[in-house]
């Protein structure tokens, strides 16, 4: 049963010609309602509501049924404002144990001569997300110091395939002797995976997708072109991490997440003016509105720069890590309700952070808009902002899945089952 119990609109049978995209955030719980459309998505119901600060912690689930009352006050004004219930939904994951890699893994054929088929690039495939399981799951057992930890492959996407040193769009049919594949794929403990299954249970949806966030707003901004050779760093500055993709030519190179966002920076400004966290919290969003007293305005300032220092340091790490890149995109594309704090994308555009990093100039700091995202048209009427970009980028996921890509001829489109999950 749903917790709240069912408005009239709930009580209807779901309707399976819509999507729902849950975004379970630290500070926001976001539902959107969209119509599958053939080419587009089309968002008919937004929903928002406020989490518990006991029901997130660094970016997952800490409480299984606060987080599902609280989906379902999100879910209820989604439906009222669609008049109708979703049939199938796609839920986001983020926090610092999610990994996200791409791994490029090269094998030597037995019969360089046959042409190759479906089913080897399928046995192919398989094995690079095995060994790339593999590395994440050594990872993850390090920082959770447990030996035994179990994790799932949540996404996984084609970066490039190249045979005998040639970069190839579609390899069926083509002879060789090394085939070298190089693919995103993201990977979380069982434990967070089992939360997010247990809040959809809850709320009596179909969970057809669960995708990492950082990657869902990459797949966002790609929007259903396969060909698509958008590069860029992506940044999610959500309430309790930080989330950052970097996009090249197209294919998602990885993603990095640390555990600082929006609330370090409310934490901070309580600190500083001896305030309660939600009266920070009320200060902090009033920090750019001229009506703020200059020296309240000051203090408020100062307290922010303290904590962006630290902001600073966690994204240079971040990008660091990216370290097969000969050189980084030259765009930074925000969103998440941090990227709304001004001084976080002024400090971006204009302090020196950058230098040290394989950028070839100083990044362009753009924030995303909705309007922007290609494929995903809003019509509530309702004006949509950054802040609802990742729950976009659920939507797009979530057609993935459902229906692969729209086109036939490349390889993404023909591996788009072997890919999906």
């Amino acid at each position: 049963m749903r917790i709240l119990g069912k408005t009239k609109v709930a009580e209807a049978a779901p309707n399976r010609d819509y999507l729902l995209a849950l975004d379970i955030g630290t500070e926001y719980v976001k539902a959107l309602i969209a119509k599958k459309g053939k080419n587009a998505v089309e968002i008919v119901g937004v929903g928002k509501a406020h989490e518990a600060p006991s029901n997130m912690y660094s970016g997952a689930i800490a409480d299984i049924t606060g987080v599902a009352k609280t989906c379902e006050e999100a879910l209820a004004k989604a439906e009222e404002m669609a008049g109708v219930t979703a049939g199938e939904a796609v839920v986001g994951i983020a926090g610092e144990l999610v990994k996200g890699n791409t791994v490029t893994i090269k094998f030597r054929r037995a019969e360089p001569n046959k042409p190759i088929s479906e089913p080897e690039m399928e046995l192919i495939i398989d094995k690079v997300q095995q060994r790339a399981g593999e590395r994440a799951r050594k990872e993850i057992a390090l920082e959770t110091n447990n030996p035994d930890v179990d994790v799932r492959l949540i996404n996984s996407a084609l970066v490039s395939l190249h045979i005998d040193g040639y970069k190839i769009s579609n390899p069926i049919g083509f002879k060789g002797k090394d085939v070298a594949v190089q693919i995103y794929t993201a990977f979380a403990p069982l434990v967070h995976i089992s939360a997010i299954e247990k809040v959809c249970d809850e709320l009596q949806l179909e969970l057809v997708a669960v995708a990492v966030e950082p990657f869902a707003v990459c797949r966002a901004c790609l929007g259903d072109d396969v060909d698509n050779e958008f590069s860029g760093i992506v940044m999610d500055l959500g309430g309790g991490t930080t989330d950052i993709a970097v996009v090249e030519d197209g294919g998602v190179e990885g993603t990095k997440m640390f555990s600082i966002g929006g609330r370090s920076f409310t934490h901070q400004i309580g600190e500083q003016l001896g305030l309660e966290f939600e009266d920070a919290e009320k200060i902090k969003l009033l920090e750019d509105s001229p009506k703020m007293d200059p020296e309240l305005k000051k203090k408020v300032d100062d307290a922010i720069d303290r904590n962006l220092a630290v902001w600073i340091a966690g994204v240079q790490l971040a990008i660091e890590e990216f370290d097969h890149l000969e050189t980084l995109p030259g765009q930074i594309l925000m969103c998440g309700g941090g990227a709304g704090l001004s001084q976080i994308p002024e400090t971006l555009a204009t302090s020196d952070w950058y230098k040290g990093l394989p950028f070839a100039r100083r990044p362009l700091i753009h924030i995303i808009d909705p309007e922007d995202i290609p494929g995903i048209t809003n019509a509530t009427g309702k004006q949509l902002d950054h802040t609802l970009i990742t729950a976009m980028g659920l939507l797009r996921v979530g057609i993935d899945t459902l229906v692969g890509t729209t086109e036939s001829g490349g390889i993404r489109a023909k591996l788009a089952k072997l890919l999906r999950n």
